[in-house]
């Protein structure tokens, strides 16, 4: 964060300063977890479900914080405000308007933000000094924390926007405008929220519509409902997709044995050799998302193809591949889960599977509203024409995954119901041999993650002691 007085902050918030002296400067951070308070930080007390920040004030002074961020006095220095988020906001506000230098690019879609978000911050950080979010901070607290690790010496700002209703996307474009708005596709993740796809495509328009004439929307010509979001914003429009008329896209694609993509990445300056070291065929969207920011910032192609090609998974629980001793592959990407990327995730594990035996864990897709059994089950149809050898459904709402693949006459895997995390983990326990291939996918609400781990920790063979 670039360094600001107290006086300074409380001007920017409209707060009052109680106990604090004017002249002193948060030089550090700007932390909402005590813990992480260091020398000059500045500390956001957010009341939360299960702990009230204010509570803690006082040890994130004794850890070194130069003051808090309160909406009531707290026995410490402090600034004093009517609400912490607005205050929050208006500070990253304030702070990014001060870094004319800094490039702000903006990630949105229904799929796939966090590993393109990655990918972006890969590619920026060949080309200067960037920052962007730890894992999904893209709501609108972890949006502005972002903002503010910026400093004079950043170039580039990697921000990653997530809504969970129309005007979110909006908010959070004013707090850090994008010079740059990517835009991935408009899927079913929250439709229970937003109640049709059509209106998830206006929520995720709302990056676009924030540009100015002199920024760029970087759209996904393979989605028809990202491409027409092109009528609604005056920036220049970017191309990136599999279609011909894409201005940045992939051509001659393939997975490798492990599901690997590889790809030759076209773009108007010239193509490269793509061999990504991230897992399924959905990767190579996020990879041309990426790539076509990379070229609009000016990046040759092979430059592109080298930074992909070397990319890992930065982030949790996304498509995180382990081979145990005896040969057992674990895919975990248990962070998250909707329709479209059940199917890819399920698509993956099989062509990684191959001749091998292969389980999927599926916990339940959340905020699906209306569409919830009916999504379910066809996610069950789709992973029994798969040709698994064994489905795992956890928790009473993925009951439907098993309905769905029931319906698949050919299919001859087996199929169970179980109630928790820790059944799971008991069921594969009693199913797998070495050299078996097991995908975990679910929603946050779901918890799968623990299943990931419990398998890589049993003993070879498979089977629990």
């Amino acid at each position: 964060m670039i360094p600001l007085s107290l006086a300074r902050i409380a001007e920017i918030t409209r707060g009052r300063m109680d106990g604090a002296s004017p002249e002193t400067v948060v030089s550090g951070p700007v932390v909402i977890d005590s813990r992480q308070a260091a020398p000059g930080a500045l500390f956001v007390a957010f009341r939360g479900e299960h702990a009230d920040g204010h509570d803690f004030a006082a040890q994130a002074v004794e850890a070194g914080a130069a003051a808090v961020l309160a909406e009531r006095p707290v026995g410490v220095p402090a600034v004093v405000v009517d609400d912490v988020q607005t205050a929050l906001s208006a500070l990253a506000r304030a702070v990014v308007e001060r870094l004319p230098e800094t490039t702000v690019i903006g990630v949105t879609g229904s799929a796939g933000k966090t590993s393109t978000k990655d990918l972006l911050a890969r590619l920026t950080g060949r080309l200067g000094p960037s920052v962007a979010p730890p894992g999904s901070f893209n709501n609108e607290i972890g949006h502005p924390l972002t903002v503010l690790r910026a400093d004079e010496g950043t170039r580039y700002l990697v921000l990653e926007m997530g809504a969970r209703g129309l005007g979110h996307i909006a908010h959070l474009a004013r707090v850090a405008r994008p010079d740059i708005g990517v835009v991935l596709n408009v899927g079913s993740a929250h439709i229970g929220e937003f109640g049709s796809r059509e209106v998830v495509a206006k929520a995720k328009g709302e990056m676009v519509e924030a540009l100015t004439p002199r920024g760029v929307a970087v759209l996904n010509a393979d989605d028809p409902l990202v491409r027409a979001m092109a009528a609604r914003t005056p920036a220049r429009i970017t191309l990136f997709g599999r279609v011909p008329e894409a201005d940045v896209r992939a051509v001659d694609e393939s997975l490798d044995d492990a599901g690997r993509p590889r790809f030759t990445l076209v773009t108007p300056r010239g193509s490269a050799a793509v061999a990504l070291r991230l897992y399924g065929a959905h990767t190579v969207g996020n990879a041309l998302a990426a790539a076509a920011v990379a070229h609009e910032l000016g990046m040759p192609a092979a430059d592109i193809a080298e930074v992909l090609s070397a990319a890992t998974p930065a982030s949790r629980w996304r498509m995180e591949v382990t081979e145990r001793p005896d040969g057992v592959t674990v895919i975990n990407d248990a962070y998250n889960a909707n329709p479209e990327s059940v199917r890819s995730a399920l698509d993956t594990l099989v062509h990684m599977a191959r001749d091998r035996r292969a389980f999927a864990v599926l916990g339940e897709m959340a905020e699906l509203g209306a569409t919830t059994v009916s999504e379910h089950e066809r996610i069950g149809t789709h992973a029994a024409r798969g040709g698994l050898t064994g489905l795992i459904a956890v928790g009473e709402t993925a009951a439907s995954v098993l309905k769905g693949a029931g319906q698949v006459g050919s299919w001859t895997g087996e199929g169970v119901r179980v109630e928790d995390a820790d059944a799971a983990v008991a069921a594969l326990g009693e199913r797998l041999r070495p050299g078996d291939v097991v995908l975990v996918k679910g929603s946050r609400v779901a918890g799968l993650e623990k299943v990931a781990q419990a398998v890589l920790e049993m003993p070879e063979g498979g089977h629990e002691a």
